[in-house]
């Protein structure tokens, strides 16, 4: 054989041995962390396992995005955390999340954010415990703290953003959702992008000001970014494809991953929707 024709098969066996390795560094990791769902409770009601289910299945509607599921609380095997690009939390609040529930585990999620992972909170992780203010601050931008912050139920609708990346193809929606607002930002709001208010005057007018914003973009001082959402406390909130759109680009945007003019592709009629619900007891009927 020719010493060129040997140079060039050679070369070959080369690239065909790094393609996974090229392949993999193409590859965007998602994690997922869903808190505990209740066994007993109306269906779709905080079903933090099926929102982050359908969440995992519209991100992955997008090449180069493995979205990984830690179905409820916390990784049996930390070592998951290596190579993500964003970590999003689902989960209940004021103390409750479990990546809070030890130093060790916060350390692990500092680590990150510190190395500029992106960091992602939805409905009640919003909520960090009072002792845990200066944490909220720099992983989300603002702290849910009283009497200030409130929180409730009431109709609104969303038709109003900002020109933003995350923006990008999200049509405007009617929900009654559950919400918690008034939250307290970092000086100046430095680094904030206001994207949806919520409040029962102003409903879901920009008018509400500061107090009514209920989702947020962060871009961290360090270099990350963090999205965060107080709404979906039900599952039926997926429905609404502007709020779908809006949580699958804000995702991705944290992984730092460029968002197309017409937003990320992610696709749900009901009956996919509805496929990710728990199985759950309902609660029995109150006497009245």
């Amino acid at each position: 054989m020719n010493q060129p024709l040997r140079f060039f098969r050679f070369l070959a066996a080369i690239l065909l041995l790094a393609m996974p390795a090229l392949h993999a560094a193409d590859t965007s990791k998602i994690i997922l962390i869903a808190g505990a769902t209740k066994k007993v409770d109306r269906p779709g009601h905080h079903d933090y396992l099926a929102g982050c289910r359908l969440l995992q299945n519209l991100l992955q509607q997008s090449s180069g995005i493995q979205a990984i599921l830690i179905k409820e609380d916390w990784p049996v095997d930390e070592s998951i955390f290596k190579g993500a690009k964003s970590i999003v939390f689902y989960t209940d609040g004021a103390g409750k999340q479990a990546y809070l529930k030890n130093p060790q585990r916060i350390a692990t999620i500092q680590k990150l954010v510190d190395d500029g992972v992106g960091i992602v909170s939805i409905h009640q992780a919003v909520e960090f415990p009072p002792q845990l203010a200066e944490l909220s601050l720099d992983w989300t931008g603002a702290v849910y703290k009283k009497p200030r912050a409130g929180r409730g139920h009431w109709d609104s609708r969303h038709d109003q953003f900002p020109d933003h990346p995350v923006s990008r193809g999200v049509s405007p929606w009617e929900i009654n959702d559950g919400w918690l607002n008034g939250f307290t930002f970092v000086n100046d709001m430095k680094g904030i992008t206001p994207l949806v208010w919520s409040g029962k005057t102003h409903v879901g007018s920009p008018q509400g000001g500061e107090k009514d914003v209920v989702a947020w973009t962060f871009d961290r001082a360090k270099g990350g970014r963090s999205f965060n959402f107080s709404g979906l406390d039900a599952h039926s909130a997926f429905e609404n494809a502007g709020m779908t759109q809006l949580l699958v680009n804000s995702i991705l945007w944290t992984a730092k991953l460029p968002v197309p003019k017409e937003g990320f592709h992610c696709q749900a009629n009901k009956t996919l929707i509805d496929s990710f619900l728990t199985p759950r007891t309902s609660p029995k009927a109150k006497k009245h």
